[in-house]
């Protein structure tokens, strides 16, 4: 394999692999739809309107689809040696086995109460403190009632109450580990015991519900949304390549160091909406914190859903601006 040396490549360090992938696809959607054109062409009698565009999406789609190719293979093969961090693998042992959860909430009432006990018996967990998101229900008093420590974050979005959350968390002194996770049930804290496996090894430990016998038959991922996170899963792998293995990026289940997170919490925009945690992957990535996977069990949740899984369209609409934000580095990202 042809190389070139590390600090050439540095200066390099381009997401060409990110933009080779987005216009493979863009090529692919121009030819398949010049090649769709064949239905309303001869069911409607347009010939002589749509051949020429049909024609002209399936001649030029070879262009970004060549350009894609030659944007992937330069990156894989000359940059990707001087992309990948040349360190040992690393182990940083857990000095205290504790954490403090941290649990977002947004009109949560039916769901709070049981997420908050389900954690607070756990034996590795502190503390459990959950940030309700301006909740109009009973959210704030089911989660006092059940032993949280409750605050409120006023502004409105997920990206507010989550950066509010880990805000709060990391002041503990006391544990050297954060779990973010959400109010409504649609995951467990046994899966502590797995994020603190991996610990050692990384700064953040994000949770995959990709592993399907983990997941359980009926919950907010429906098929299109499930492979849709992982394709922009692996977008962001792309974009950092030879730095994470990715397959989910709308998780809200993860553990970070406390350190690592004093670090990163000021680089971080909580204007970003719902597309919050991979704004906030892709954050920690460029930043050079170290990013782990971990397989998590994923349940259906308890009350009606309010984020990006609410079904497909909503889903599309946040998977494209997740894309945005990868491509723009979250300047344009909005509330």
């Amino acid at each position: 394999m042809t190389t070139i040396p590390p600090n050439v490549a540095r200066r390099l360090h381009k997401p060409f692999l990110l933009w080779g992938v987005l216009c493979l696809c863009l090529g692919f959607v121009m030819y398949m739809t010049g090649v769709l054109l064949i239905f309303p062409r001869y069911l409607l009698g347009l010939e002589a309107l749509l051949d020429p565009i049909a024609q002209w999406l399936v001649w030029y789609s070879g262009m970004p689809i060549v350009a894609g190719l030659a944007l992937a293979m330069f990156d894989l093969l000359f940059l990707l040696p001087g992309k990948k961090p040349d360190v040992p693998v690393r182990f940083q042992p857990v000095k205290r086995r504790r954490v403090t959860v941290a649990l977002t909430a947004y009109n949560d009432e039916e769901s709070i109460a049981g997420a908050v006990e389900d954690f607070l018996v756990h034996p590795l967990v502190e503390r459990v403190i959950v940030v309700s998101n301006n909740s109009s229900d009973a959210t704030f008093a089911r989660a006092e009632e059940a032993g949280a420590i409750v605050f409120t974050e006023w502004q409105p979005g997920y990206g507010r109450c989550v950066h509010r959350s880990l805000t709060e968390a990391a002041k503990y002194t006391d544990t050297e580990f954060v779990v973010l996770c959400e109010g409504d049930s649609t995951f467990r804290a046994y899966d502590i015991e797995k994020l603190l496996a991996y610990a050692p090894h990384a700064d953040i430990v994000n949770g995959t519900r990709t592993v399907e016998p983990l997941r359980q038959y009926l919950t907010q991922l429906s098929t299109f949304i499930y492979y849709g996170n992982m394709f922009v899963g692996k977008l962001l792998e792309a974009k950092h390549l030879g730095r994470s293995t990715i397959t989910d990026v709308g998780t809200t289940y993860k553990l970070c160091r406390r350190d690592a997170l004093l670090r990163l919490l000021p680089q971080l925009n909580p204007a970003v909406n719902l597309e919050f945690n991979a704004h906030l992957l892709d954050t920690a990535l460029d930043r050079g914190l170290v990013l782990l996977e971990c397989p998590i069990t994923f349940h259906p949740r308890i009350g009606v859903s309010k984020g990006g899984n609410v079904n497909n369209w909503r889903g599309l609409q946040v998977g494209a601006r997740m894309i945005l934000g990868l491509l723009t580095d979250w300047r344009l990202a909005r509330a």
